[in-house]
């Protein structure tokens, strides 16, 4: 298992866009209240123009209101003018309102898209080493505020290059698909896997003592010798594992250091791993 690289954090990129797109979002429901702002004005000014011109005209004689005539065209030519002005503004705006937040969403829709996919190995449909930069660290800052055990076992395939030379890509490929899909069925929901790269593979294990994460190992074992049976290759599909918990205040890097260093020795049978 490689060094983890700080270089590949999470790219700040898409997350950055998402709540600009959020803060857009709302930034139009706002416009829409400026909007109902804009109406009821408009009709209070109307309201009182009117008024203005009526109220020195009515002529309260006998309980009978007149007016005078002369005003009427020309009260009632504004009038309309002013409603339809004021509904083709209102419409337009409301238009431009409707296309605008439609087009936010449909970004912010893909940019979720996007942003899942790129944390998602294609081929084996695991998390990818993008996603362990960003998981990591949350899984580690949660042991350290609880006080909660956390595991790390990291494992990669015996012989998958030889295995890959001597059988080409997509025999490798196949290899790869069904290693991650044991492993899915083999480890709990909570627990989070991740192919590294190439053959590596990563399992973090909330809530899981170093006594505790051997159990599903040793289920991982039988479920590939199972496969072997079944599969009859020209091959047979082995792994290397190490399996080390985190120690609370540590780095990551430290505890990946120190699972990478167990794997090591177990695959060259330098010292006891445990």
């Amino acid at each position: 298992m490689s060094e983890p690289n700080e270089d590949l954090a999470v790219q700040p990129s898409m997350l950055a866009r998402a709540e600009e797109i959020q803060q857009e979002i709302q930034q139009l429901s706002g416009r829409d209240l400026q909007l109902w702002s804009i109406g009821i004005l408009v009709i209070l000014v109307l309201t009182g123009g009117v008024l203005a011109l009526l109220v020195p005209n009515l002529l309260w004689a006998q309980r009978i209101v007149r007016v005078d005539h002369a005003y009427l065209p020309q009260l009632f030519f504004g009038l309309i003018c002013l409603i339809v002005l004021f509904n083709i503004y209102l419409m337009g705006q409301k238009l431009t309102l409707n296309a605008t937040r439609r087009a936010l969403i449909r970004e912010l829709v893909l940019n979720e898209r996007l942003e899942s996919l790129s944390l998602i190995d294609p081929l084996t449909q695991l998390l990818n080493r993008r996603a362990m930069n960003e998981i990591i660290p949350r899984e580690v800052a949660r042991a350290n505020r609880l006080g909660a055990s956390l595991s790390f076992v990291t494992m990669d395939i015996n012989g998958f290059h030889a295995i890959n030379a001597k059988y080409g890509s997509m025999e490798g490929d196949e290899i790869l698909i069904d290693f991650s899909r044991i492993l899915k069925m083999v480890f709990r929901g909570g627990d989070v896997i991740f192919r590294q790269g190439g053959d590596e593979f990563l399992i973090v294990m909330p809530d899981t003592t170093e006594e505790q994460a051997d159990p599903p190992v040793q289920r991982l074992l039988r479920a590939v010798e199972q496969w072997n049976i079944s599969k009859k290759k020209g091959y047979e599909l082995s792994f290397t594992w190490g399996l080390a918990p985190y120690i609370h205040g540590s780095s990551v890097a430290d505890v990946l250091r120190a699972v990478d260093r167990r794997m090591y020795q177990r695959k060259h049978n330098l010292v006891p791993v445990f």
